[in-house]
C-alpha cells in the first residue's frame, strides 16, 4: 500500500489542504503545532473512521461543524480514493455517513457503512486498525513503547500480534473441552444404561416373545370376533326385519282402528243422509204441489185477462203497454164525449139565439122563417144524433173502463204470481238438485262404505300372518350373539392394551438400548477425542515455543540488519540478541550482554526504530504474507542530535531501506529532513496550516 495524496477540510489547524506524497522517503517539517502530526490523524481517521480517544474532538477544527479527509492510496496496481466526514451533532461529533465512500478507480465499492468500508480497506491491504496503530504508525513517544515494557507483557503483546496466544489460548480451551470430556466420560462409566445392558438385552427378549405370542393370540381373537360379528349382523338384521314387521303390524292394527272408526263415521253419514234423503224428497213433493196450484192460480189470471182482451202468453212489459193502449182508448172516447157535447152545447145556445132574434148566429144577418126553421130543425136533428152519440160514446167508455179495471186487476194478480212461481220453481230446482247431490253423495258413501269394508278385511288378515313368536326368538338369538361378540370384544380389547403396553415397554427398551448404544459410541468417541486433544495440547504446548523461537531469531536478524544500516563508517554500532520474551540485549566483543536501559538516549532511539521495523517486516509478513510496505513515523529523532550525527545516521538509513516501498515521517529536525528524498513543508499561519512542496 502506497499513499499519493491526502486532502484535509477543517481537520485541526488544516482548513483546506492537498498533501502528496510519493514512493520512497517522504518528510513532513515544519515548527511546533504547524500541523504535521494531523496529517497522520487524518489518515487514521480515512482509513478506519475510529476515534484514539472517546470521542473525534481532537480532530475536528474549532468552530468549525464539519470536516473531511480524503486519502488516495494504490495497492497491487489499483488506485483507490477514500473519503470520510466529521460532523458536529449538539455537543457531540460523529461520522457523516453521506460522506463516507470507497471508489476503486472511478467504481464505487462501498459507502455509507464504517464497518462494511473498513472490512473492504482490509480486504484490499490487509490492514486492520490494530495493525495500523501498532506496527504501521508509530506514533510519538510511542517508538521505545514496547522497548521499555516488562519482558513478560511485551511477550504477551508480541504472541498476540505474532498471532502465537492463539496457541496459548487453543491450549487453555482445550483444556477445559478435556474436563468436560473426562467428567463425560466418567458419567457414562457409571451410568445405569452402559453398566446394565446385558440385563436389559435379556429382558428385552422376553419381553419380545410374550409380544410375539400375544400376537398369535389377538390374530385368533380376531379371526373369532370377525364370525361373532357376522353372526351378530346376522341376527341383528333379522330381528331389524321382524321389528320392522311389528311395526308395520302396529301401524296395520292402528290403520284398522282407523279405518273401523272410518267405517263407523260412514255408516252414521249414510244414516244421517238417509234421512236428509227423505226430508228433502218430502220437501221437494210440497213445492211441487205448491207450483201446481200457483200454476192453476194462474191460468185463471191469464183467462182474465184473455177475456178482457189481453194475449196472456205476453211478457209483463207487453200487457204492461197494452194496459197504456186501454188509457189512451178511454181518453180518445172521453174526448170525442166532451167534443160532441161542446157540439150540442153551441147548438143549443144557436137555437135559443135563433128563437129570439132570427139573425145568424154567425154573420148576424137576419133569416126569415122558413130558413130559420129549417136551420133550427137541422140544428135539432144534429144535436139528436149528437146525444145518440154521447149515449154511445158512454156506455163505449164504461165498457172500456170495466175491461180495463178487470185486466188491471188480472195483471196485478199475474205480476204478483209471476216473481212467487219463478221463485218456487228456482226452489223446486234447489230442492231436486239438492236431493240429487244428496243422492249423489248417499251412493259415494254407500260405496265407500264397501271399499273401506274390503280394506278392513284385508288389513285384519294381513295382522293375522304376525307371528310374535317369531320376534322373540329372533330377540334371544341376537342377545346371545351381542354378548358373545362383547366378550370377544372385550377380551380382545384387553390384549390389545396389553400389545400396545408390550409395544411401548419394547419401544421404551429399544430406545434405552439405542440411547446406551449411542452412550457407548459417545464414550468411545470420548475416548479418541481425549486422545487426541492431548495430543492436540502437546502440540500447541511444544510449537508454541518452537515458532517464537523461530520468531525471535528472525526478529534479531531484521532488527541487526536495520542497526548495521544505522552505523557509521567506523564499524557497528551494536550488537544485539533477542531472547524468548522478545527482550533486545547489547552483545559487547566479550559476548556480555547487557540491558537497552544501559545505552544512551540516542543509541536506544536507533535501536528502538531497528527494533520496531524489523517487528513491522515480520509481523506483517506472519499477519497478511506480504512485508511492511508503508511506515508512518512521528518525532522519530526524539533523544538523537546532530553533534553525534545520529540524526543523520537514522535519516539516511531510511532512505536506504527500500524493503519499504513508502516512509512518511514527520519532523521538526531540519538535518532530517535534508536526508530525505521528497520533503513537504508545513507552515502555520493566522491558525492555519500552509503546505508546500520544496522536492
Amino acid at each position: 500500500m502506497r499513499i499519493e495524496i491526502v486532502q484535509l477540510e477543517n481537520m485541526r489547524s488544516h482548513v483546506k489542504s492537498t498533501v502528496p506524497f510519493a514512493r520512497g522517503f517522504n518528510c513532513l517539517v515544519g515548527g511546533l503545532g504547524c500541523g504535521k502530526s494531523s496529517i497522520l490523524f487524518a489518515i487514521d481517521f480515512a482509513l478506519f473512521g475510529e476515534p484514539l480517544g472517546r470521542s473525534f474532538d481532537y480532530l475536528l477544527r474549532e468552530g468549525a461543524d464539519s470536516a473531511k479527509v480524503t486519502v488516495q492510496f494504490a495497492h497491487n496496481g489499483n488506485t483507490y480514493t477514500l473519503s470520510r466526514g466529521l460532523r458536529k451533532r449538539g455537543k457531540g461529533i460523529g461520522q457523516d455517513p453521506d460522506q463516507l465512500k470507497l471508489f476503486e478507480g472511478e467504481r464505487l465499492i462501498s459507502s455509507s457503512k464504517s464497518e462494511a468500508v473498513a472490512e473492504q480497506v482490509k480486504a484490499v491491504t490487509g490492514l486492520d486498525k490494530e495493525l495500523f496503530r501498532e506496527i504501521v504508525w508509530v506514533r510519538q513517544e510511542h517508538l521505545k513503547e514496547l522497548l521499555n515494557a516488562q519482558p513478560r507483557d511485551r511477550q504477551k503483546r508480541l504472541d498476540e500480534l505474532f498471532g502465537l496466544s492463539d496457541y496459548e489460548t487453543a491450549w487453555s480451551s482445550i483444556s477445559a473441552y478435556q474436563r468436560d470430556y473426562e467428567g463425560e466420560r466418567r458419567a457414562y462409566e457409571k451410568d445405569a444404561d452402559i453398566t446394565g445392558m446385558d440385563r436389559l438385552g435379556s429382558e428385552y427378549n422376553r419381553t419380545a416373545e410374550q409380544f410375539t405370542l400375544l400376537e398369535v393370540e389377538l390374530e385368533d381373537l380376531t379371526g373369532k370376533l370377525a364370525q361373532a360379528k357376522k353372526t351378530l349382523e346376522e341376527a341383528e338384521t333379522k330381528l331389524k326385519r321382524l321389528e320392522e314387521v311389528k311395526t308395520q303390524n302396529e301401524e296395520l292394527r292402528r290403520k284398522e282402528a282407523r279405518m273401523a272408526a272410518n267405517v263407523s263415521s260412514v255408516r252414521d253419514a249414510l244414516s244421517s243422509l238417509s234421512r236428509k234423503v227423505a226430508s228433502e224428497k218430502t220437501s221437494a213433493e210440497d213445492m211441487r204441489q205448491r207450483l201446481a196450484a200457483m200454476g192453476k192460480q194462474l191460468g185463471s189470471y191469464n183467462a182474465e185477462l184473455a177475456e178482457a182482451g189481453l194475449p196472456p202468453d205476453q211478457p209483463l212489459e207487453a200487457l204492461k203497454r197494452q194496459m197504456a193502449v186501454f188509457d189512451d182508448q178511454i181518453s180518445k172516447v172521453r174526448g170525442e164525449l166532451e167534443a160532441a157535447a161542446k157540439n150540442m152545447e153551441t147548438d143549443q145556445k144557436r137555437m135559443a139565439s135563433l128563437s129570439a132574434e132570427s139573425l145568424c148566429p154567425l154573420c148576424l144577418q137576419g133569416l126569415s122563417d122558413e130558413y130559420k126553421n129549417d136551420l133550427m130543425r137541422r140544428i135539432e136533428d144534429e144535436n139528436n144524433q149528437r146525444r145518440s152519440l154521447i149515449s154511445q160514446l158512454q156506455q163505449d167508455v164504461e165498457k172500456l173502463r170495466q175491461v180495463r179495471q178487470k185486466a188491471s186487476a188480472a195483471l196485478s194478480n199475474v205480476q204478483l204470481f209471476t216473481p212467487r212461481i219463478e221463485d218456487a220453481k228456482a226452489r223446486a230446482g234447489d230442492e231436486e238438485n239438492a236431493l240429487a247431490e244428496l243422492n249423489k253423495e248417499l251412493a259415494d258413501k254407500q260405496r265407500l262404505e264397501e271399499e273401506l269394508h274390503a280394506q278392513l278385511d284385508l288389513v285384519r288378515a294381513e295382522i293375522s300372518q304376525f307371528d310374535v313368536s317369531a320376534l322373540e326368538d329372533a330377540k334371544a338369538t341376537w342377545k346371545q350373539s351381542l354378548e358373545l361378540h362383547s366378550r370377544i370384544m372385550s377380551e380382545l380389547q384387553l390384549k390389545q392394551n396389553r400389545k400396545e403396553d408390550l409395544a411401548r415397554i419394547l419401544n421404551e427398551m429399544r430406545e434405552r438400548i439405542d440411547h446406551a448404544q449411542q452412550k457407548i459410541e459417545r464414550m468411545q468417541k470420548i475416548s479418541r477425542s481425549l486422545e487426541i486433544l492431548s495430543s492436540i495440547r502437546d502440540a500447541y504446548r511444544s510449537i508454541q515455543p518452537k515458532l517464537r523461537g523461530e520468531f525471535v531469531k528472525v526478529l534479531r536478524n531484521f532488527t541487526q540488519q536495520v542497526l548495521d544500516g544505522l552505523a557509521s563508517d567506523e564499524g557497528p554500532m551494536l550488537n544485539i540478541n533477542v531472547d524468548e520474551t522478545y527482550t533486545p540485549y547489547v552483545v559487547s566483543e566479550g559476548n556480555v550482554e547487557r540491558e537497552v536501559s544501559n545505552l544512551s538516549g540516542g543509541e536506544r532511539t536507533l535501536l528502538a526504530f531497528a527494533y520496531r521495523l524489523g517487528l513491522g517486516q515480520l509481523i506483517m509478513q506472519s499477519r497478511t504474507g506480504h512485508g511492511l510496505s508503508m511506515l508512518l513515523l512521528d518525532e522519530p529523532t526524539e533523544s538523537l542530535g546532530s553533534e553525534d550525527g545520529s540524526i543523520d545516521r537514522l535519516a539516511e538509513a531510511i532512505s536506504r531501506f527500500k524493503a519499504v516501498e513508502q516512509t512518511i515521517a514527520v519532523t521538526h529536525s531540519e538535518p532530517f529532513a535534508e536526508k530525505a528524498e521528497h520533503v513537504i513543508r508545513l507552515e502555520k499561519e493566522a491558525g492555519e496550516s500552509r503546505v508546500s512542496v520544496e522536492r
